[in-house]
C-alpha cells in the first residue's frame, strides 16, 4: 500500500501554511548516508589524503552533472529533486560550506556522508565490523550541525526561526548499520538486536532537533534491501523458496527492512503525541521503491530492476572486488533503463520515481504534497545545463 496504516493526528492546514509565506520552506538541512551525500565524503577524503573511493571517478555523475560529484549514482539523488521542486539551489555538502564560506547563501546544508551509520563506529568495531568509508555517524553529523548553526544565526530566537522554516531530512540513515555487517559476513538474524538501537539513535536526534526549533522533519524508512544487487550476489544460489516469485528479491531481507520500518513508525507516532504541533513525516522509501521492483517496465526500466548498470560482472553485474569505475568494470549504455546503478545504489531515474511517489504522491505519512505542493520536476537528459554541482 502507498502509505502507512499507522494512525497519525490530522495536522491543521492553517498551521502548515504559516511555516513560510508560501506554505513551504526556505532551506533544507539534511543528514544521512550515500542516499543523500552530495559531496561530503569526497571532501573528507581529499583532506585526509586517503585513497579516494570508487564513486569519485567516472562514470559516476555522467547523466546529469557530466562528472563525479561525490554522489553515489549516475546523476541526481532524492534530495536534489526535492530542492529543485522547492525552487532552491542544490544543497551544498557541509564540508564545502566550511571550506568555501557558502553559509550566507542561506539555502541549507547537507551533513550526509556516504557510508555513514546511525550507531557510532565504536559500536560496530566492538562487533568486529570496521567501517572502511567513514566514522561520520549520525552523532558526528549532529555535532557538525550544532557547530554550524550559530554561524548562521546570532540569537537562540534567530536559530529557532531558521529551523522553523527549514525542511529537515533525517536520512535515510540506519541502512549501513546492517549493510556493513552483512557484507562483513554476519547473518541477518544476528542483526535483529541492532534495530532498536538504530531506531533509538534516530529518535534521539529528532528530539534534539525539535528542542532546537525544528518543526518539519522528513524521516525515511529503509529500502527493500532484499532487492539489492549486492545482497542478491552475496546470497546467490540460495534455495528458490528464499525468493519472492513476483520480484526475484530475497524475502527474509525485505522482511527485516519492513520490521525496521515498523519500529521506526511506532517511535515516530510517540513523538507526534508528545509534539503535536511538529510535522513528523514518515517517508516510505520501501514501498515507493517496490513499485518498480514489482513492475520495472511500467516505470521505463526495460533492463529490469535487479541487475546493476555499472559493475564487475556476474548474474547481477555486481562484484565486490571489481566495483563500478574499476578499469575492468562495464557500464550500460542506457542507465535510464536500469533501476540499479552500481549494486548498492540506484540510478537517477529510480531516485526520481521514489521522489515523485513521496513528495508528489501518496507514499508519505502525512502526505507531503498536502503540506507543501511542489512543482512537477522532469528528469533532464545528459545535455542539461547545471546551475550548481557539488
Amino acid at each position: 500500500m502507498g502509505i502507512s496504516s499507522y494512525f497519525f493526528p490530522m495536522i491543521p492546514f492553517l498551521m502548515l501554511l504559516l511555516i513560510t509565506a508560501n506554505g513551504c520552506y526556505t532551506s533544507i538541512i539534511s543528514f544521512g548516508d550515500s542516499l543523500a551525500d552530495t559531496g561530503n565524503l569526497k571532501q573528507l577524503t581529499s583532506k585526509s589524503n586517503s585513497r579516494p573511493p570508487h564513486f569519485l571517478f567516472p562514470p559516476y555523475g555522467e547523466t546529469f552533472f557530466h562528472k563525479p560529484t561525490g554522489r553515489c549514482s549516475n546523476g541526481r539523488l532524492i534530495i536534489d529533486f526535492i530542492a529543485e521542486s522547492l525552487g532552491i539551489p542544490l544543497i551544498p555538502p557541509s564540508q564545502d560550506v566550511r571550506e568555501n564560506s557558502l553559509i550566507e547563501k542561506g539555502h541549507g546544508v547537507n551533513f550526509a556522508v556516504a557510508g555513514a551509520t546511525a550507531l557510532d563506529s565504536s559500536f560496530h568495531e566492538a562487533q568486529g565490523v570496521v567501517n572502511q568509508y567513514t566514522n561520520a555517524s549520525l552523532g558526528v553529523q549532529m555535532e557538525w550541525f550544532k557547530y554550524w548553526l550559530p554561524s548562521v544565526c546570532s540569537t537562540p530566537s534567530d536559530c529557532k526561526n531558521i529551523l522553523r522554516t527549514s525542511l529537515i531530512l533525517m536520512g535515510e540513515i540506519g541502512g549501513n548499520d546492517y549493510n556493513h555487517a552483512v557484507i562483513a559476513g554476519k547473518p541477518i538474524n544476528e542483526l535483529k538486536s541492532y534495530v532498536p538501537l538504530v531506531i533509538n539513535t534516530i529518535i534521539s536526534s529528532i528530539n534534539e532537533l525539535i528542542e532546537l526549533g525544528a518543526e518539519t522533519l522528513v524521516v525515511p524508512g529503509n529500502l527493500p534491501i532484499g532487492c539489492s544487487a549486492a545482497y542478491l550476489t552475496i546470497y546467490y544460489g540460495s534455495d528458490k523458496a528464499d525468493y519472492d516469485n513476483k520480484t526475484g528479491c530475497l524475502t527474509a531481507l525485505n522482511k527485516f527492512a519492513e520490521w525496521h520500518n515498523e519500529l521506526l513508525q511506532t517511535a515516530l507516532n510517540q513523538i507526534r503525541e508528545v509534539h503535536p504541533t511538529v510535522n513528523i513525516i514518515y517517508a516510505d522509501y520501501y514501498n515507493a521503491a517496490m513499485q518498480f521492483f514489482r513492475s520495472p517496465e511500467k516505470y521505463g526500466f526495460t533492463n529490469g530492476a535487479l541487475k546493476a548498470c555499472c559493475g564487475g560482472g556476474g548474474p547481477y553485474n555486481y562484484n565486490e572486488l571489481v566495483e563500478c569505475a574499476d578499469p575492468s568494470s562495464t557500464t550500460c549504455a542506457q542507465p535510464e533503463t536500469y533501476a540499479n546503478w552500481d549494486g548498492l545504489h540506484l540510478t537517477e531515474a529510480a531516485y526520481h520515481v521514489i521522489f515523485k511517489s513521496l513528495f508528489q504522491g501518496t507514499y508519505t505519512t502525512p502526505q507531503f504534497n498536502f503540506l507543501c505542493p511542489t512543482s512537477n520536476v522532469k528528469v533532464r537528459d545528459a545535455s542539461s545545463s547545471l546551475v550548481q554541482s557539488s
